[in-house]
Formats: structure tokens, C-alpha cells, sequence
């Protein structure tokens, strides 16, 4: 139990109606989880003003109201606190209530278009392997050393946020590892926490449908450096031409790793394989079983953020060449016929782009490369033709399919896809609007030592029509369509 007065520490508020030295059971910002005694956040989010719900907040036990414009009406039983921002409130109000436990280990963020979850969760990897507790808030599970939890949203809310790392505290972690999404940070779910470090991964075109320029989606990753402190570092791509921008205004302690141009982490790709990449790091080889030059550029920003936390360098190569690949991204499964599979969460034009070059880097002759591919409903509608576009240029066969189609009609999706394919490439497509039967349709259709990428949906294990979460996991039906195949 905390008191009002002592979780409004350094919340910038404006005004104050009642009583503030009262005690307060727990902190909502969804009317419809108000309990007694709770403190209601009244946000003006993206589609619903919870303002509108202040009254629904009080009649369920609410004693306290956090708001950006104060009620006409007030209740004289409870307590009204104007602020200037609802969301940044919040997450001040969270740290506050759950003592500031970002304080208390060492936070890093990872952030960009691409490249997210694996560093994050790899780096949960390789610090269990050092011999330390550690925690990982991802876009797949959260873990509190070895309890695991389901994850709903890239970065969970402020209150979410802060809770786990409470737990985390009580279980004695040393590292948390957290995944910070452009919308995390600007709906300020990540304001108050005490970052050890952040790290930028690259930046391409996606969720303009939420930032509309790029310009904009830039400043919000930028925004994140911006507020990090002295004692942290700033760890960014280079090769990215947004890493400089990155940099421009934080105060942290400026590191960079490249491939390609000079940085403070440098690597070099020796071999390209499926089984794996053999490649250098600051002058010293290592063999690693992820694949790809874009898990080299992940590898790179792992060892760079474990060498700034104090690992030894030979030690951290060691535990780089036994890291295992991250729950779809880059998954493959070999059918007893001899045709590889893979499927990855590659759902951004240059996500898409890394992957099938990868499979063009490692294919040794005449394979086919097939790509099943769809897109998100209700998501940015600019990306579509250009995921085609590129699918259609680096493979040999597409099939243009279904992925999550959400509250849009999925023919139109398919529709605005084919838009972007290139008249010479329109004789390598189909539509089938199916899902299951287009991975099924590219599993008859690979030979031996055909490749079939399935792209889009990665590690999730459901596919969302008209609001509803049906059972799907791509990797299963590309693994029951192998079996099917193998008894027919």
C-alpha cells in the first residue's frame, strides 16, 4: 500500500482538488479494472479519450482521478489531479509505486525497425550463460530470470513495465534486456525508467500508418537517446545513415558497430552457410549459427552492448557461437524429401529484402526459392506493393496470401500487394487468399533441395480475422504439410 502523496514524486501537476495523503490500492488507467481505492489515469489515446470514462473510474471504487482537464463536476469524496501530460503521468506515477525498480538493475533498450527481438533476446541468452539472473521484456515472452510470461505488445504499458521489473528486483536480476517500440516511446510508456543503455538497430519504412512521415517515426527513436543520462551508452548501427541522427543530442557515452564503414565494434563476414555464418569481431573469429548478414549486424550490437557491461571479450565470443536463433526469425525445418523451410517474422519491406537475400546468398545452384507472403489489415497499406515488389524480384515463385487481415477485407490486401509487381514478375505469382492452403500449395511445389520461406507472422500462433485469434503457427503447418506429403 502507498500513499498519494508519495507516488506523485515528480509528477508535473498542475492543479490539485482534495486530498493527497490518502492510501492507494493500485494505479489503472482501464476504467474497467478499477477496484477500490484505485488511482485513475484518464489518457487521450489513439482511438478511445479516457476521459470520457472518469465517471465509469469513480462509480467502481476509484478515490483518485489523474486527468488532463479537470471534470465540471467534481466528487467530493474523491481526489482530482490535473496534469499536463496523462502518459507521462503514468509511467511516473508506475516507477513510483513499484519504488523506481529501474534503479535497481541494469535496463538496456533496444530499438529500430529491425532487429529488436533477437538482440534483446539473445542478450537474455548469452547473461544466463555468463552465470547471471536476467530478465527480457520482448515481442515473444517476458522473462523474469527463468519464470516466463506472455507478452501482448512490443513494449507492455508503463504499469506492466514496471511491475515486471518490481518482480524481476525481487528475484535479484542483475540485467534486464527490453525491447522499446517507436509506439512505446511516444505514447511515453518508457518515461521514468533508468536506461544502463541504449542500442539502435536500423530504421526502414514501417508503421507510418501510425507516425505518417518518416520523419517523424526517425524523431521518435531519436527522442529515446535524447533522454538518456551521462551514466548510460548510446550504442547505434553506423551503416545506418539515421545512427549519426541518433546520436546528435544525447549526453550518453557514444559507441557504434558497423560492417561496413569505421565503428568502435567492426565485423566481417567470412562464410555464409545454412547451418551458420563464420565471421570476425574486432579483429577475432567466431562461428555462429545464426545466419545472414543481417544477424551479423545483431551479433555485433550483442557483443558491443556485453563488452560495455564488463564481459570479457573471448568470453563473450565463446558464448556468441552457442547462441540458439530466436523463435521465428530465421526458423527452418528440412523435410525428409531434402526441401528447407523457412519461416521469420519478417514483415517490413527491408526485413523482407534481408531475408531473401540472405537465401540468394547460401542457395548453391538451381534451387527454387518460394516465398509465401502476405500483410497485416489495418496496419500501414503504403508497405504493401512494396513487400510484392521485393518478394517478386528475389524469389522464384510468390504466393501472395492472408497474414493477420484483422477488420479489412483480405482480397483487398492482396489486391493492393499486386499492385507493386513488376509486369516481368507477374507470371512467378498466385493469390491464394488461404493461408493454410498457400503453405500447403508451396510445399507440393518444392523439389529437393528447394527453399520456401514463409514471411510475416514469425513466432506468433494465431491469425486475427474480424477481431477473432484463431490457432495458427506457421511453422507447424509447414511441418504437417511435410508429414502429409511424406505418407501420401
Amino acid at each position: 500500500m502507498k500513499k498519494l502523496k508519495d507516488i506523485l514524486y515528480k509528477v508535473a501537476v498542475n492543479e490539485v482538488y482534495g486530498n493527497t495523503d490518502i492510501v492507494i490500492n493500485a494505479i489503472q488507467f482501464d476504467s474497467r479494472q478499477v477496484q477500490n481505492n484505485d488511482v485513475f489515469v484518464a489518457q487521450n489515446g489513439v482511438t478511445v479519450d479516457g476521459h470520457q470514462y472518469i465517471e465509469k473510474a469513480i462509480n467502481q471504487g476509484a478515490k483518485t482521478v489523474v486527468c488532463e482537464v479537470m471534470p465540471e463536476e467534481k466528487n467530493e469524496q474523491v481526489t482530482y489531479i490535473k496534469v499536463e501530460d496523462s502518459n507521462v503521468a503514468l509511467a511516473m506515477l508506475a516507477a513510483n509505486y513499484y519504488n523506481n525498480p529501474s534503479k535497481s538493475l541494469q535496463l538496456v533498450g533496444v530499438t529500430g525497425t529491425n532487429g529488436k527481438t533477437t538482440i534483446a533476446s539473445l542478450l537474455y541468452q548469452l547473461f544466463k550463460k555468463a552465470g547471471y539472473k536476467v530478465g527480457l521484456l520482448s515481442t515473444v515472452k517476458i522473462m523474469v530470470d527463468d519464470k516466463e510470461y506472455k507478452a501482448t505488445h512490443t513494449t507492455p504499458n508503463s504499469v506492466a513495465i514496471n511491475k515486471y521489473l518490481s518482480m524481476m528486483v525481487e528475484e535479484g536480476v542483475d540485467y534486464c534486456f527490453m525491447e522499446v517500440s517507436s509506439h512505446g516511446i511516444h505514447q511515453k510508456r518508457t518515461e521514468g525508467l533508468d536506461f544502463a543503455g541504449g542500442v539502435f538497430t536500423n530504421l526502414s519504412h514501417d508503421h507510418l500508418d501510425y507516425h505518417e512521415t518518416f520523419a517523424e517515426y526517425r524523431d521518435v527513436k531519436k527522442s529515446f537517446f535524447d533522454s538518456l543520462p551521462k551514466t548510460a551508452f548510446a550504442l547505434v548501427n553506423i551503416d545506418d545513415k539515421n545512427g549519426q541522427v541518433m546520436l546528435q543530442n544525447t549526453k550518453a557515452n557514444k559507441q557504434t558497430y558497423a560492417l561496413k564503414t569505421i565503428g568502435d565494434f567492426k565485423a566481417k563476414v567470412l562464410e555464409k552457410r545454412l547451418s551458420g555464418t563464420l565471421l570476425t569481431i574486432n579483429g577475432l573469429e567466431v562461428w555462429t549459427k545464426l545466419i545472414g548478414e543481417f544477424n551479423a549486424y545483431n551479433l555485433l550490437a550483442i557483443y558491443g552492448v556485453a563488452e560495455l557491461l564488463g564481459l570479457e571479450r573471448l568470453e563473450i565470443l565463446r558464448m556468441v557461437s552457442e547462441l540458439e536463433s530466436v523463435s521465428g526469425r530465421f526458423q527452418y525445418t528440412v523435410s525428409t524429401e531434402g526441401v528447407t523451410a523457412i519461416v521469420d517474422y519478417a514483415h517490413t519491406p527491408d526485413a523482407l529484402k534481408n531475408v531473401l537475400q540472405t537465401i540468394n546468398d547460401i542457395r548453391t545452384g538451381n534451387e527454387t526459392v518460394i516465398t509465401v507472403i502476405g500483410c497485416g489489415g489495418d496496419r500501414d497499406v503504403a508497405k504493401r506493393p512494396k513487400m510484392a515488389m521485393i518478394a517478386s524480384q528475389l524469389s522464384d515463385q510468390v504466393i501472395f496470401t492472408s497474414d493477420n487481415p484483422r477488420t479489412e477485407d483480405p482480397q483487398s490486401i492482396l489486391d493492393q500487394m499486386e499492385v507493386g509487381v513488376a509486369a516481368e514478375n507477374y507470371k512467378k505469382t498466385l493469390s491464394i487468399l488461404d493461408r493454410r492452403q498457400a503453405i500447403k500449395t508451396a510445399c507440393k511445389l518444392a523439389k529437393v533441395g528447394d527453399i520456401i520461406l514463409v514471411a510475416g507472422k514469425g513466432h506468433e500462433t494465431y491469425q486475427e480475422i474480424n477481431g477473432v485469434r484463431h490457432h495458427f503457427d506457421d511453422l507447424e503447418e509447414v511441418t504437417n504439410c511435410f508429414k502429409q506429403l511424406k505418407n501420401d
